[in-house]
C-alpha cells in the first residue's frame, strides 16, 4: 500500500469547520471529485497531523476510497488542491509522492518469494544490497514473518499475504500510509488479531496512517481520529469516544452504534439544565450539549447501554429521564437482552440490558408497559434536520 501522515480536525468542530494546520503531514483544501455528474468528494477540507492514526469511515459511495486515491495520487481532484507535508502534490503521479498504499486485494508478486515482494521497492530505488537486505529483514520482523521469507504468496495466509504487503509498503519507509480496507477480505477472528496488530506496528514506526474502512468497530479500536463521511463530506471528526459519545448528527449517531432518537421542543433553559417536550415526556438535557433556545425544535438521544428498563408502575426514580412505552421485542443474545419498546410517539426505542444471570425482572416481557430510564448527563443532541 502506499500512504501518507495526517492531521485531525479537533473533535468538537461541526462540518465544515476544520482548518488546516500548519503542522499538518496531509492536506486537502476544498478538493471536489466527480465523476460525470455524480459528485463522489464535495468541497472536502481536512487536515492530517504527523504520527497520527486517521480513519476516513462511512458507508459504500459516501467518498471516502475516492478522497483515499486522491491523496495517493491514483485520482486527480476535480477541484482543490492536496498536500504533504506542505507540499502541493495534486499534479504529481503516484510514484512521486512520498505515500505508499496497502490495498484490500494484496497485490503481491506470486512468483516472488516473500522477501523478494518486500524488497521489490527497494530494488526498484537502487538502494544498496547489504541495507536492502537490513531493511527487508526488519519489516519482516516488524510484522513477525521473519521465519517466512523464503516462502512464495501461495504458500501464505490471507493474514500472512496482509502483512508481507504491509511490510513491503512500509520497508520504502514512507512519510505516509495508505490503507484501503486492508483487512476487508478477512474473516471477523483474522481481522480482530490484525486491528492490533496494526495499531501496534502504527505505533513503533510512528508515521502517518490513512485507513479507509465501512467498519465501525475497526476504526474505533485503531484510529486516533475518526472522519465520518456521508455524501461526499465530513459530517463530524473526532476521537471514537467524542463521536460516540456526541454525535452532532443523526448519520453520525447511528453509523457509530445504535441510538435513541426522539423530536422534541426546547421549553425552557437554565444555568446548567434545559428541559425538552418530546411525545413521550419531558426530559432534562445539559445546556453544554445544545445550543437551542426556548421554543426551538430538537433531536434528542441516548445510547441504548445507557438506558435502564423498569415497570411503568414503579414510577420514575428521582433525577432521571424517562420516555414511556411498551415492550415488542425481547430478545436473548447471551451476554444481554436486548428490548424493542414503542413510544406512545411511534418510534421504536432500543433497550440493551447485560446478561446478570438473574431472571428477567417481572413486567418488563413482551406487551407490558415500561419507562426507559437514564441519567440526564447521557443525553445528546444532534440537528433536527439530519
Amino acid at each position: 500500500m502506499e500512504g501518507s501522515p495526517t492531521a485531525a480536525p479537533d473533535a468538537g468542530e461541526r462540518p465544515g469547520a476544520q482548518n488546516a494546520s500548519a503542522e499538518a503531514d496531509i492536506r486537502l483544501e476544498n478538493v471536489t471529485k466527480r465523476f460525470g455528474d455524480a459528485v463522489a468528494v464535495d468541497d472536502l477540507t481536512l487536515s492530517i497531523e504527523r504520527g497520527a492514526f486517521y480513519a476516513l469511515l462511512g458507508p459504500s459511495g459516501c467518498g471516502k476510497t475516492t478522497t483515499l486515491r486522491m491523496i495517493g495520487g491514483f485520482e486527480d481532484p476535480t477541484a482543490g488542491v492536496v498536500y504533504l507535508g506542505g507540499q502541493a502534490v495534486t499534479d504529481l503521479p503516484p510514484y512521486k509522492r512520498d505515500v505508499n498504499t496497502v490495498f484490500q486485494s494484496y497485490a503481491l508478486f506470486p512468483h516472488l518469494s516473500v522477501e523478494r515482494n518486500v524488497a521489490f521497492g527497494l530494488e526498484r530505488k537502487g538502494v544498496a544490497k547489504a541495507e536492502a537486505k537490513t531493511r527487508v529483514g526488519e519489516a519482516l520482523e516488524m510484522v513477525q514473518l521473519g521465519p517466512l521469507a523464503k516462502r512464495k504468496p501461495g504458500q501464505l495466509s490471507g493474514g500472512q499475504a496482509q502483512r508481507v504487503a504491509l511490510a513491503r509498503a512500509l520497508v520504502n519507509r514512507p512519510r505516509a500510509l495508505l490503507l484501503d480496507e486492508p483487512l476487508g477480505a478477512l474473516d471477523l477472528r483474522l481481522r480482530k488479531q490484525l486491528q492490533i496488530e496494526l495499531k501496534r506496528i502504527q505505533q513503533e514506526v510512528g508515521i502517518t496512517f490513512v485507513h479507509v474502512t465501512h467498519d465501525q468497530e475497526e476504526a474505533m479500536s485503531m484510529a486516533d481520529t475518526i472522519a465520518v463521511m456521508n455524501k461526499g463530506r465530513i459530517e463530524q471528526a473526532g476521537t471514537a469516544e467524542d463521536l460516540y459519545e456526541r454525535p452532532h448528527t443523526a448519520f453520525v449517531a447511528n453509523f457509530l452504534g445504535i441510538s435513541n432518537l426522539v423530536d422534541g421542543k426546547v421549553l425552557e433553559r437554565g444555568a446548567e439544565i434545559a428541559r425538552v417536550e418530546t411525545p413521550d415526556g419531558t426530559v432534562s438535557v445539559p445546556c453544554a450539549r445544545m445550543d437551542e433556545a426556548p421554543g426551538d425544535a430538537v433531536r434528542i438521544g441516548v445510547r441504548p447501554e445507557k438506558v435502564e428498563l423498569v415497570p411503568a408502575a414503579d414510577g420514575v426514580p428521582a433525577g432521571r429521564n424517562a420516555l414511556r412505552g411498551t415492550v415488542t421485542v425481547a430478545s436473548f443474545l447471551g451476554v444481554s437482552i436486548q428490548y424493542v419498546i414503542t413510544a406512545p410517539g411511534g418510534e421504536e426505542l432500543t433497550v440493551i440490558a447485560p446478561n446478570s444471570g438473574a431472571a428477567q425482572p417481572a413486567g418488563l416481557g413482551v406487551g407490558n408497559e415500561v419507562l426507559l430510564t437514564w441519567d440526564p448527563q447521557h443525553t445528546f443532541v444532534v440537528t433536527r434536520d439530519a
